[in-house]
């Protein structure tokens, strides 16, 4: 139906005949001269049509904005002074010889380019929200950046595989989306949380390198980086160590970013072990574009008299730490109190802090309410530890480790953002060494830190039965800017280790071989060492696209209520098809007055 895309029109095409497709982006009436914008996925061009072609000329008058066209006409060079430099087509223009309305539009809910409009409309016309350049932009930069995985991986003789949708639940840290059987009256598939065990299996099978952009489906609460249906580059590989799978992994994720966004990634990436990134960073995902760290002081407060100090510094399992703020000085006391409010959302009770308007009069030169209570030398050695200067501020944290790293670990990163402290580009790393179990801490059982698959230390195994706490892990995250866009490990490739480890979990030997029977099972048939990672390609691209949230990088995504206000789904279906399957609904009634509901 055409010759040239759109945004194709330039200089060299100055002199042709040219047919034209898209849709009408604005429509012009310059008193007897019809502007009329016309793009495509490729671009813009402008199209003018003359009154000297009467018959063309009024049905170029019912044009409307979006109305589907087809225009056919010669390429020239625009008018003096008319040309358009932020336009690739700016400098030429379509004199129309022929148009053909393909289709007209009903006027639209909401303009494509207005910023203003709400997500649940945008949502709702989901397919006039993608028009947009920034959509467009986005779906493509998606594209690019699966042909780049891909063709970096099937350089390194990956396969591509695909794996089931409709498996066996199996408990992997989120709730399982079920699906009725009709055969097995009273039996449900899940929708898989992630190809996991058949990527494990794939090895077993002789595969060796694999990989699947693979859908995954998780029944839980949403934020901005989670969808409950979502994207994920998913690899395994055979005969391979931790230092194997990272080196490939590294050398794909730089390839993606110069080969998309024309950026080098500094190399080779740092490592830090997760304790050290929580003792420095209070998370483990630091940013590393924010230059603070935390300090730890308790064994200086252990006699101090302010007990909101001494009580943690002297209570195992618990923190006093230290944040210098550069430039913090100038902070108002109406600030400090938002950010006291805002560590109270992480759990912490108070935030404690040190103003250092002149370092060079010592003591004099310092302002807190807590100074009367810190002896001079545990000043001394604060301002040592922290490297404060004039202008400065020090935040405090004090209470169990998990609160005071999760809210100064937090408060870091926004005073980063709001005080311009973060450095530009991008800062990526691995983190490794991380625990194998941790205690839930509602039953205080034992609970994966990453996955129950992941294989600990050769050297730690004596520890599974006597200390698993102290068992550490072969997994492995590979965090940018402070957000973790993959994660993998070596895994149990020995049947028994698995069992062993299944068994700490409180997965006693029926459950395991009712749950993962046929895991175990292909583990004992010759199962070679292997080992992969899976990356978020939801998060990759809406980071590399300077977005918030995912759902700006997904064609049709769910709210954070998961559902889809396009087909105004989940929806109720017929009793015929709940027959069949053999269910029946309930609907919860309303509690009676004192009741529980």
């Amino acid at each position: 139906m055409r010759s040239h895309l759109c945004g194709a029109i330039d200089t060299a095409s100055i002199g042709q005949d040219v047919s034209l497709c898209g849709w009408v982006q604005r429509r012009r009436d310059h008193g007897g001269v019809i502007f009329i914008d016309l793009r495509d996925r490729s671009g813009l061009v402008q199209v003018v049509m003359d009154p000297d072609r009467p018959e063309q000329f009024s049905v170029a008058e019912t044009v409307r904005n979006e109305y589907v066209l087809r225009a056919s006409g010669r390429v020239r060079t625009r008018p003096e002074g008319t040309h358009n430099p932020e336009l690739p087509t700016g400098a030429v223009e379509v004199l129309g010889h022929d148009i053909e309305i393909l289709n007209a539009s009903d006027p639209l809910p909401f303009q494509a380019e207005d910023d203003d409009t709400g997500e649940a409309v945008r949502l709702r016309y989901r397919y006039l929200d993608l028009r947009s350049q920034r959509m467009q932009s986005n779906l493509r930069l998606r594209h690019r950046v699966v042909r780049s995985l891909r063709d970096c991986l099937e350089g390194q003789d990956f396969i591509e595989v695909e794996t089931p949708m409709l498996t066996r639940s199996t408990p992997e840290g989120a709730r399982d989306y079920l699906v009725p059987s009709r055969t097995h009256p009273g039996e449900f598939f899940a929708l898989p949380q992630s190809p996991q065990l058949f990527k494990q299996l794939l090895m077993v099978s002789g595969v060796e390198r694999y990989y699947q952009f693979a859908r995954c489906f998780r029944d839980e609460d949403l934020r901005a980086d989670r969808q409950p249906e979502f994207t994920q580059l998913d690899i395994e590989m055979s005969f391979v160590e931790e230092d194997d799978v990272m080196a490939v992994m590294e050398d794909m994720v730089v390839r993606l970013f110069r080969d998309v966004l024309g950026s080098e990634l500094p190399g080779p990436f740092p490592r830090l072990s997760y304790e050290e990134a929580l003792r420095h960073y209070g998370s483990d995902r630091p940013d590393l574009r924010i230059p603070m760290v935390l300090v730890d002081i308790a064994e200086l407060m252990t006699d101090v008299e302010f007990k909101v100090f001494s009580g943690p510094a002297t209570t195992p399992g618990s923190r006093v730490a230290a944040l210098r703020v550069p430039g913090g000085a100038a902070l108002s006391r109406q600030q400090i109190d938002g950010y006291t409010e805002f560590v109270g959302l992480y759990g912490a009770k108070g935030l404690a802090w040190i103003k250092v308007n002149d370092l060079s009069t010592g003591r004099d030169g310092l302002q807190s309410p807590i100074l009367k209570f810190l002896p001079e030398a545990v000043i001394d050695e604060i301002v040592r530890r922290t490297e404060v200067q004039t202008g400065d501020l020090v935040f405090f944290g004090a209470d169990t480790a998990s609160v005071v790293n999760d809210a100064l670990g937090a408060l870091r990163v926004r005073l980063g953002h709001d005080l311009n402290l973060t450095d530009g580009g991008w800062r990526p790393l691995w983190v490794v060494d991380f625990p194998l179990v941790e205690r839930d801490p509602e039953t205080g059982q034992w609970q994966s830190l990453h996955h129950p698959f992941t294989a600990p230390r050769e050297s730690d195994l004596d520890l599974l039965d006597s200390d698993p706490g102290r068992v550490l892990s072969r997994a492995y995250d590979m965090v940018l800017n402070g957000t973790e866009i993959g994660g993998g490990s070596i895994r149990n490739h020995r049947s028994d280790t698995q069992a062993r480890i299944l068994a700490l979990l409180g997965i006693d030997a029926q459950e395991a071989a009712e749950k993962f029977g046929f895991l175990l099972d292909g583990l004992r048939y010759g199962a070679p060492p292997h080992g992969g990672i899976a990356f978020g390609l939801d998060r990759i691209v809406a980071m590399m696209a300077g977005e918030e949230s995912i759902r700006d990088v997904i064609a049709f995504p769910k709210t954070q209520k998961a559902s889809c206000l396009l087909t105004d789904s989940p929806s109720e279906v017929g009793q015929n098809q709940l027959r069949e399957l053999g269910i029946r609904t309930r609907v919860a009634q309303p509690a009676a007055a004192g009741q529980e509901p």
